[in-house]
């Protein structure tokens, strides 16, 4: 009874923080952590019925109020009114004349962060085409085809918490049908990066979790090629959802590797057609241009690399680095529990490129609630120092280096625990 009330009072904490404005939000691990302890040790009725409530409460919390930390959702909503109005989204940035018609006063206001000759916006990067993959399209055509007449932030962020809430039960029913704890489903349900970043900034990281969890399952459950197929098609999905999925792929292809990436690309082959054939190449959207403004293409944005190389040598070695977590993860994964395999290579390359975008790190939530080690979440809680940098007296450089090295350590000192448990025990000495 006493660990029941813990655990629902560290639930009523997380839930409070989460109100709270901008870096005290950091605060909100911390009973987060707590409670998960606790819930691991309930029984399970009492831990599912916990689970299920973090599930539900706090990506409903965190959507009381827009978005906080980021205006990705804007274009979410832009981008679905667009294609219900018979337009490719990769044909035309938000500012082109040819989209006049539909804009309005919550999208285009008056004044905004972003504005461009035809006028401001809440939308990001205005003047360019849009960035998301086709499955990402297609969900926010679909919210803002369900939504009222007149929404605004709100029908998109009640989506992804939706998406998030079901996804926690998901995990719950997997990691059972698996054999597995499935109390582990509390790592995702009571995480606040997923409160915050589906249920306040409605990130579609949270479609591409879904379908990245989904396709664990099938890989995991069975050996046959059905299975192979349908988790290759999910994963696919997944990858057409949003592009980060794709680290799944070396620890995924260690069993049945033909059919799962000949069924992962047949479906991203099908979901792009429509918009090959109305767009052309400019169905890549903005990704080149995004990643050259992120200081990808010359080594400024990579912040532990950057620590100990100049920049020049910086993307190289991000590229040999990233390369080598992939063999690594194809090399070390059982494909009968693919996570932790999958961990070394989405938690690396976070850790490579140190992202301040820290809904990036979802889909590493979902690995460590499926087993994946738990100190990769110090990696996934890495990117907010960079975020809130500025609200901590830091540069974003500076919360970067700190967030991620921590991260970066706690994972390094995890993994010494584990081997030397795994150590048998020193041989007795010889009698004399």
């Amino acid at each position: 009874m006493i660990r029941r009330v813990a655990a629902a009072g560290c639930l009523a904490a997380t839930a409070a923080l989460l109100l709270l404005p901008g870096r005290w939000y950091l605060l909100a691990w911390l009973p987060f952590l707590a409670g998960a302890w606790q819930v691991l040790r309930l029984d399970r009725r009492a831990a599912f019925a916990l689970i299920v409530a973090g599930g539900v409460l706090l990506p409903l919390v965190a959507a009381r109020q827009p978005p906080t930390s980021s205006d990705d959702m804007y274009r979410y909503v832009w981008d679905g009114r667009v294609q219900l109005a018979g337009v490719d989204p990769y044909r035309h940035p938000p500012s082109a004349l040819e989209l006049g018609p539909l804009r309005d006063d919550f999208l285009w206001p008056d004044t905004a962060n972003w504005c461009v000759p035809t006028g401001c916006t809440r939308i990001n990067r205005p003047g360019v085409p849009t960035i998301y993959p086709p499955v990402a399209e297609a969900a926010f055509a679909a919210v803002v085809a369900l939504s009222p007449a007149g929404a605004r932030e709100r029908p998109m962020q009640l989506a992804m918490a939706a998406v998030a809430a079901g996804v926690a039960l998901l995990l719950w029913y997997i990691l059972g049908n698996l054999g597995h704890n499935p109390r582990r489903a509390v790592l995702w349900a009571w995480c606040p990066l997923v409160a915050l970043e589906a249920g306040n900034n409605a990130h579609v990281d949270v479609v591409a979790a879904a379908l990245a969890a989904a396709a664990l399952w099938q890989l995991a459950a069975h050996p046959g090629t059905r299975r192979a197929v349908a988790g290759g098609v999910l994963f696919g999905l997944a990858v057409a959802t949003k592009l980060t999925p794709a680290l799944l792929g070396p620890a995924l292809l260690r069993r049945r590797p033909v059919a799962v990436a000949g069924s992962a690309a047949a479906a991203i082959a099908v979901v792009y057609l429509p918009h090959v054939l109305a767009a052309g190449p400019a169905v890549l959207g903005y990704l080149p241009g995004y990643l050259h403004e992120e200081g990808y293409a010359d080594g400024a944005r990579f912040a532990l690399l950057g620590a100990v190389l100049p920049p020049p040598l910086a993307t190289p070695a991000a590229a040999l680095t990233l390369a080598a977590l992939a063999l690594l993860s194809w090399h070390t994964a059982d494909p009968d529990q693919p996570w932790t395999a999958a961990a070394t290579m989405a938690g690396g390359a976070l850790l490579v490129t140190t992202p301040s975008y820290p809904w990036y790190a979802m889909l590493l939530v979902v690995l460590v609630a499926y087993g994946a080690p738990a100190e990769w979440l110090t990696v996934a809680a890495g990117g907010y120092l960079a975020q809130f940098a500025p609200e901590l007296g830091l540069t974003v450089h500076t919360g970067q280096l700190l967030g991620y090295t921590t991260g970066l350590a706690a994972v390094l000192a995890g993994l010494a625990v584990r081997r030397r448990a795994r150590e048998p025990a020193g041989a007795a000495p010889l009698s004399p």
